[in-house]
């Protein structure tokens, strides 16, 4: 038997502060989002959904082995402009090769947030 995927829809994140992780990913994603509630915000990216989920309760457990990277046309510039706006470094901008390039920052609530550069990649 084997799954059929669609590709990728959404990533979520957990944060103590959803107005305020609201406020920030605002900042860094240059838009609004387009689902606001005091459950759930939505971010159109692209045509993927960044979503931000409240922490039930205590602060949810993070988890550094799994990475989003979100496509950007800069990693080093972009990298620059989240650790401005408040994120700590996690992977420092770095060519994996044939003209690939990655970094990753934590968000303020310790989200794992990467970028690439990806010549090579196409949506299909």
């Amino acid at each position: 038997m084997s799954i059929k995927l669609h590709g990728l829809r959404t990533v979520g994140y957990k944060v103590a502060d959803i107005n305020t992780a609201r406020e920030w990913y605002t900042k860094a994603l240059g838009i609004e989002p387009y689902f606001n509630e005091p459950f759930y915000v939505g971010f159109n990216v692209a045509g993927y959904e960044l979503g931000l989920q409240p922490e039930d309760g205590a602060e949810t457990p993070k988890v550094a082995n799994v990475i989003a990277y979100w496509g950007v046309d800069d990693v080093d510039d972009t990298y620059a402009a989240l650790l401005q706006l408040g994120a700590t470094p996690f992977e420092e901008p770095m060519d994996v090769g044939g003209n690939i390039k990655v970094a990753a920052v934590f968000d303020p609530w310790g989200n794992a947030f990467g970028v690439i550069y990806n010549p090579h990649f196409s949506l299909q």
